[in-house]
């Protein structure tokens, strides 16, 4: 199976609730090309994203391209929230090719207990795909990444 983590584009600085931060229009840019590559190579059978704003906004570049794939929103894959339960959590859900939006600093964490390595940060809209028997530790191997060019504003 296939997990696919990106993180969300360039928001806005925290100028409202770290919660209801907006992708710039950059991270827009980012989101849409970001998607734009990933699918043209993965097609995914289930999207899982982070309840905050700047990630639904990079999430809906992929479920536009994506229209009947379904969408599950979990609240255990915030910035601050630790990767172990998150893992569990996806290893829940039904799919051969997840892709999940989130965040840094639990998409570096989850990335890193994937691959049982040490977290190695992510480029805004980067995405980093990873294949795998099953969900779970250690188990798995990264396949492809891809971070977008630099967008001017």
């Amino acid at each position: 199976m296939q997990l696919i983590l990106v993180r969300h584009g360039e928001a806005e600085r925290m100028t409202v609730q770290d919660s209801e931060r907006h992708l710039t229009e950059r991270g827009e840019q980012q989101a849409s090309w970001t998607a734009q590559q990933v699918l043209a190579r993965y097609q995914p059978d289930h999207l899982v994203v982070s309840p905050l704003r700047r990630a639904q906004q990079t999430m809906q570049a992929f479920a536009s391209r994506s229209l009947d794939v379904p969408v599950t929103v979990l609240s255990c894959i915030q910035p601050d929230d630790p990767a172990a339960p998150a893992l569990n959590a996806l290893a829940e859900l039904q799919g051969k090719c997840i892709l999940v939006v989130c965040h840094m600093n639990i998409i570096a964490q989850l990335a890193a207990l994937l691959l049982d390595d040490r977290p190695e940060g992510f480029d805004l809209a980067e995405a980093r795909v990873f294949e795998q028997p099953v969900v779970v530790p250690a188990l798995s191997i990264e396949q492809w990444r891809c971070v977008p060019p630099y967008f001017s504003e």
